[in-house]
């Protein structure tokens, strides 16, 4: 029970943006880390894989399942995508955005939401720890609350497969603790495939249990964190060295340098 890639290609226009690209599976349960420079096409692959984007060529699979088989109603059932901008543009509280995530799944705004609607936004609201921020306004929450309440948001939609580009970028350093640690917590607790861009490696390499590594539009190493980042596509990849070593806690520690060769 995974999430696949397969051959999976794409260009704007005559640029080609992936190119053949493969992730092997990423099962249930898993937390990958997506990795690679900027313009290496990691949201085009988000895209792709939500459906927001066709591909010219490969498939993308949960459970064996083509998910360009299924309606644009039902991918978005299955897959959710949470871009970078969290920015809140309405004044709602924190419980009421969850709810209107809920119900944009399950029926029509202006209806009276269900009991289990209740109960589902009730239970992602104390799974992410936000109880004592659900009655604010959105907008009146720091950078780690307005990324969790987005997380719940996410969550309360029950998907399989959840997407988040760059979740911890602008936060400081426990902020990113906190939303790196909830989000492992909830794709483990509820066995579904997560796959984050970040650019902190020795973030990725903290919480992640896989780690993708892209370069020009191709999956260029995959696999525990330890094996990929010690791997010489690193290097490659980002043109700099890296110095990998662990910390008193066991913690892969993640330095890169710039190379005088």
């Amino acid at each position: 029970m995974a999430l696949s890639i397969r051959d999976l290609s794409f260009r704007y226009g005559a640029t080609p943006v992936l190119q053949g690209l493969s992730t092997g599976e990423v099962p249930r349960g898993a937390l990958a880390a997506l990795v690679g420079p900027n313009g290496s096409g990691k949201s085009t692959l988000f895209r792709c894989i939500a459906g927001l984007l066709k591909p010219q060529a490969g498939d993308v699979r949960l459970d064996e399942t083509d998910l360009a088989s299924l309606s644009a109603r039902e991918r978005a059932r299955k897959v959710f995508y949470l871009s970078q901008d969290t920015e809140a543009r309405v004044a709602l509280s924190v419980f009421d955005i969850i709810l209107l995530a809920r119900k944009s799944l399950h029926q029509g705004f202006a209806l009276a939401a269900s009991g289990d609607d209740m109960r589902a936004v009730e239970d992602v609201i104390a799974e992410l720890g936000l109880a004592a921020f659900a009655s604010r306004d959105v907008a009146t929450l720091s950078g780690g609350q307005r990324q969790l309440a987005a997380i719940g948001q996410a969550l309360v939609r029950e998907p399989d497969v959840l997407l988040l580009d760059e979740p911890t970028s602008a936060l400081d350093v426990r902020r990113q603790l906190d939303v790196m640690t909830a989000i492992r917590e909830a794709t483990r607790r509820r066995r579904i495939v997560t796959i984050t861009a970040i650019h902190d490696l020795s973030l990725a390499a903290r919480f992640a249990d896989r780690i993708l590594l892209m370069n020009g539009g191709r999956i260029a190493q995959s696999g525990a964190p330890a094996d990929v980042l010690a791997h010489p596509a690193v290097s490659e990849t980002y043109a700099v060295g890296v110095h990998l070593e662990r910390s008193a806690r066991g913690t892969l520690l993640v330095e890169p340098y710039i190379r005088s060769d």
